[in-house]
C-alpha cells in the first residue's frame, strides 16, 4: 500500500467516524455505511471491509450508547460487508461510464443499499437478542421501525450519492 492509498483510507475512516457523530441524535440515519460501501467500491473488497472494520474499532470503543463486545463485533463484521460488496460491485462496474447509465445505477445502489442494510440489522438484532437473552423474533419484531429508518435513509443515500462520490474518487485517483 502507498501513502496515497493508507491517506485515503484514514480520511474515509475519520469521516465515517465523524459522520456517526454528527448524526448520533438521529438514530439508524448514518452515512458511515455508504462511505464505507464507495471505499471497497473504489479500492476494492479487502480495503472496503478494512474501512468498515477500522471505523468500528474506533466508533465502537467510544460509542455513545455503550460497549458490549459481542454487539461490538457483530457490528464490526456487518460493517464490513458493505466494503466487500461495494469492492466486488467496484470490480463488476469498473469500467462502465456513469455519464448514461445514471437512473440505472441509481437504482441499482438503492437495490444493494436496501440488501446490505437488511443484512446488518438482521444480524445486529440477532446478535442483540442473544447477548441480551431476549426472544429472537421479539428483537427483529421490535428493530422493525429502526430497520425502516435505516433501509430508507441507506437507499436515498446511496442512490443518490454514489455517482458524484464515484466520480469525484475517480478523478481523485487519476
Amino acid at each position: 500500500m502507498n501513502v496515497r492509498k493508507v491517506s485515503i483510507i484514514a480520511t474515509l475512516t475519520a469521516l465515517c467516524v465523524a459522520t456517526n457523530y454528527a448524526l448520533v441524535g438521529v438514530p439508524n440515519v448514518k452515512v458511515m455505511d455508504f462511505i464505507i460501501f464507495i471505499g471497497g467500491f473504489c479500492f476494492g473488497p479487502f480495503t472496503g471491509a478494512l474501512i468498515g472494520a477500522l471505523s468500528w474499532i474506533v466508533y465502537g470503543l467510544i460509542n455513545p450508547y455503550g460497549f458490549l463486545l459481542p454487539i461490538y463485533l457483530a457490528t464490526m463484521f456487518a460493517e464490513s460487508i458493505y466494503g466487500i460488496v461495494g469492492g466486488l460491485i467496484g470490480k463488476s462496474l469498473a469500467s462502465i461510464d456513469f455519464k448514461g447509465q445514471h437512473l440505472r445505477l441509481c437504482t441499482l445502489f438503492g437495490i444493494f443499499a436496501c440488501m446490505l442494510t437488511l443484512i446488518y440489522d438482521i444480524v445486529t438484532n440477532i446478535v442483540f437478542a442473544v447477548t441480551f437473552s431476549i426472544p429472537i423474533v421479539l428483537a427483529v419484531i421490535f428493530g422493525v421501525p429502526f430497520m425502516f429508518i435505516h433501509v430508507f435513509s441507506n437507499i436515498a443515500i446511496f442512490s443518490l450519492g454514489s455517482i458524484p462520490l464515484i466520480t469525484a474518487m475517480r478523478k481523485i485517483l487519476k
